[in-house]
């Protein structure tokens, strides 16, 4: 690892101010950055941790719905008592992150905002590997990567599995930085990068993630499944997150959004389209399930994936709907 300087500033405004400087990066709970820093990935002239800023920290609820300070632990937001009562899918997505002890230190902002895990990434050749003119992706061993929207040159999948869900939630994410603060739908806040240098968010520079803003639910139903080689630390292979407005038993309205899959959270509008006033059973979860990979196209080693996200979709909208799979 090689030096940095290290900042703790006490408020927003002055993290602000630190992190403008090229070479600087935010520090929350640290489980993405150090091992980024420990492998070489990442070399920061200057590191800016958060962890004591007051301001971000905590959770409420009021009627305009729930909102997350950027620093609030995935445990806190588990456990917390309302958020289980009001926003139970929340909470149970949360509490299925990694395992304890990435609970205990990560942050939501952080699992927001964490970095893929594309091993060629992770091995320091960039979020757009090449060799020779060739994509390492497409030419090497790409088990784990993109399935939708990978025409090129990102191949990389977006990891976190709570984002899915906030975003077929309709959250927002409040930024502060030089030019002041603005908001950010979290769908628009990711981006698949086409050239070298360019990030995989839209955070400018010298912005931080101060909340995540998440609308009632007003009664909707709602569910995330995620599949994994294993239950608790490990990454999810593929991700399902299902929003349902209803109407006399049938369907209003439908957000699918789809994590693991592509180089952002991927929204599957013909499925959204095909569930519009059914009923939701098997049959209708299982024909949405296919209308959501439409169009998947996989590469030389991850056609598995193409299933686990077709059946992951099944699954999110019976368990939303309270029916078992039969």
């Amino acid at each position: 690892m090689q030096a940095f300087e290290y900042a703790r500033p006490a408020t927003v405004e002055q993290a602000v101010r630190l992190l403008a400087a090229d070479g600087s990066v935010a520090l929350a709970g640290g489980s993405d950055l150090l091992a980024l820093m420990k492998d070489g990935v990442e070399a920061p002239r200057r590191v800016v941790a958060l962890g004591g800023i007051a301001a971000l920290r905590g959770l409420r609820l009021d009627g305009a719905g729930l909102r997350i300070g950027a620093l609030a632990t995935l445990d806190e937001l588990a456990s917390h008592p309302e958020v289980r009562r009001r926003y139970p899918v929340v909470a149970e997505a949360a509490g299925h992150v990694a395992g304890p002890q990435i609970r205990n230190l990560g942050t939501v902002a952080g699992n927001l905002c964490q970095r893929p895990r594309c091993w060629y990434y992770r091995s320091g050749f960039g979020l757009l590997p090449e060799q020779h003119g060739k994509s390492m992706v497409v030419e090497g061993d790409n088990r784990y990567h993109a399935i939708l929207g990978n025409g090129g040159p990102a191949y990389f999948v977006h990891p976190s599995t709570l984002a899915p869900l906030l975003i077929a939630l309709g959250a927002r994410l409040r930024l502060a930085g030089p030019r002041g603060e603005r908001q950010v739908e979290l769908a628009s806040f990711y981006r698949a990068p086409q050239a070298a240098g360019e990030r995989e968010h839209a955070l400018g520079g010298g912005e931080v993630v101060t909340e995540v803003l998440v609308p009632p639910m007003g009664g909707r139903l709602a569910w995330s499944y995620e599949v994994r080689q294993r239950q608790t630390l490990d990454w999810s292979l593929a991700t399902a997150a299902v929003v349902l407005g209803m109407e006399g038993g049938k369907v209003a309205s439908a957000r699918v959004v789809l994590g693991q899959v592509a180089p952002v959270p991927w929204r599957a509008e013909a499925a959204e389209e095909l569930l519009r006033g059914k009923a939701v059973n098997a049959g209708v979860a299982a024909v949405a399930g296919e209308a959501a990979v439409r169009g998947a196209r996989a590469l030389s080693r991850n056609q598995y994936k193409i299933q686990l996200a077709r059946v992951a979709v099944k699954r999110a909208l019976l368990a939303a709907a309270g029916q078992k799979e039969v």
